[in-house]
């Protein structure tokens, strides 16, 4: 398997070298230039996203086999900036030289002695998106010229993971549409990204079976403004919101457990006050949110126990301050009329748009409305069955671990089997349909394969190079023949 491991390096490096940083010109380019470079499989083509404010696409090419049993191997392309690497951002996306100009850099300053071991070594290559992820989409091209079998293979790579996963998002209709142009019977999906591990590698080589799901829980507070001398006049929104932190935050409610992995519990991300300047008049509104993270529940059950939690902090807050305090769900209220400006963060956006909820509904305070801010991703899992036992025994084959969820957020969640609906969510996010669009649930069979290192998204972020290069396509290409004998 020489060749396969040479030609799986070959295109690591050349689409590291070509930039593709999120919502940059180049990576509007980098689906052409893939066109350009993959004329030989049997068709390829770039499907604009329509609306797309930087003019981006996705990116297919077709192996057709004898079978119309297809497996899909998707990945993004875009990555993050190479801003950090300071003196040596021109070597950021020169693999095999930034190696040896990190080195001394790290000799001199000792500020990561495994970073400096790894390089050394030989068995690691830094590069801006080399882990994250092109040699995951590398290793899926390879094994695709490599295969000989019955299996259609799709390879699918797309844009835009980095900030709102506008690709993937795009990309479920695009697929539909593929494998009915195509005549196309996707079997499994399998996605490439990138697994970290600071140890031996056992816990980057692995299969996960889903992906964690993230639901952005977010609060309004609309208080009722009184002078700081006389607080008792009224109720103070910040005050308010410290409560709902309180109660929200690391909430073993919020932090589901699958056998020896956890979720991490929910962590407040903003929380802030809608003062502008000072005077000593006390916050009229204050706005928050969380990042929580799912195996199993839903967007209706996040929200159920965010209302079960913020009510106890609500009844807090109204014993304090002697003011009956009401709580509601965005859904209580129609929808905002907001011209959503798309160069704000979808939070911002939902700031925004909870504020122009509070003025059309004339909603006075002392009051809480609980609601989404951004896109979610649904936990998705595949589940138990004869195709997870036969990737099971694919993988394992070649010394992988198993894994239920991948930890940080994918792409899985739009192309998996989703739990749950997001009809709760739908309508407790005021900008859904204007901020951001969802699509239908993708519901394939999805696992994530990929390779595995150090550091991403940091100037040290490297790849452990035998794994990425050697190991992966041949995972690949037993996974693509174990699922060819379940048809």
């Amino acid at each position: 398997m020489a060749a396969i491991a040479d030609r799986a390096r070959e295109l690591a490096l050349l689409l590291t070298s070509w930039p593709s940083v999120t919502g940059t010109a180049d990576e509007a380019q980098f689906p052409h230039r893939l066109h350009g470079y993959l004329r030989h499989f049997d068709t390829a083509w770039v499907s604009p996203i329509a609306g797309d404010p930087f003019g981006r696409s996705t990116f297919f090419a077709l192996k057709r086999g004898r079978s119309r049993r297809t497996v899909v191997l998707t990945g993004h392309f875009d990555t993050v900036t190479t801003s950090d690497y300071g003196n040596l951002q021109s070597l950021a996306l020169d693999a095999l030289r930034l190696g040896p100009a990190l080195v001394p850099e790290l000799r001199r300053s000792g500020e990561n002695p495994q970073a400096l071991a790894d390089l050394e070594s030989g068995d690691f290559i830094p590069g801006r998106g080399l882990l994250d992820m092109k040699a995951g989409l590398a290793a899926g091209l390879a094994a695709m010229e490599a295969h000989a079998g019955e299996a259609t293979l799709l390879f699918l790579a797309v844009p835009d993971e980095e900030e709102r996963s506008a690709g993937a998002r795009a990309a479920i209709p695009q697929l539909k549409q593929a494998a009915a142009d195509h005549g196309l019977d996707i079997a499994l999906v399998i996605n490439l990204d990138s697994i970290s591990d600071q140890g031996d590698g056992s816990r980057g080589r692995i299969v996960t079976y889903g992906s964690i799901g993230k639901q952005l829980l977010c609060a309004h507070v609309e208080g009722k403004p009184a002078h700081a001398g006389y607080p008792q006049d009224g109720v103070n929104a910040a005050y308010v919101m410290a409560e709902l932190v309180r109660a929200i935050e690391l909430s073993p409610r919020l932090s589901e457990e699958t056998g020896d992995e956890k979720a991490a519990p929910p962590a407040t991300l903003y929380a802030k006050d809608g003062k502008q300047g000072y005077n000593v008049t006390t916050p009229s509104s204050a706005f928050a949110y969380w990042n929580t993270m799912q195996h199993r529940q839903g967007g209706a059950e996040v929200l159920a126990i965010a209302k079960e939690l913020a009510a106890q902090a609500v009844a807090a807050a109204s014993e304090r301050t002697g003011h009956a305090i009401a709580l509601y769900t965005a859904d209580a209220f129609p929808r905002p009329r907001l011209d959503s400006d798309h160069a704000l963060a979808l939070p911002d956006q939902s700031l925004l748009a909870f504020r122009q909820m509070v003025k059309e509904n004339d909603i006075k305070g002392p009051a809480v409305i609980l609601g989404f801010a951004s896109i979610p991703y649904p936990a998705v899992m595949l589940r138990e069955g004869p195709l997870r036992n036969a990737i099971s025994q694919a993988v394992r084959a070649h010394g992988l671990a198993e894994v239920n969820y991948f930890a940080g957020i994918s792409d899985m969640s739009f192309f998996g089997e989703a739990a749950g609906d997001l009809d709760t969510v739908a309508a407790n996010t005021p900008i859904w349909g204007q901020g951001f669009t969802m699509p239908e649930a993708g519901g394939f069979p999805c696992v994530n394969i990929g390779p595995w290192g150090r550091d991403y998204h940091t100037r040290l972020e490297r790849l452990h190079a035998a794994y990425a290069f050697d190991t992966l396509p041949r995972v690949l290409l037993s996974v693509i023949e174990a699922v060819m004998k379940l048809g």
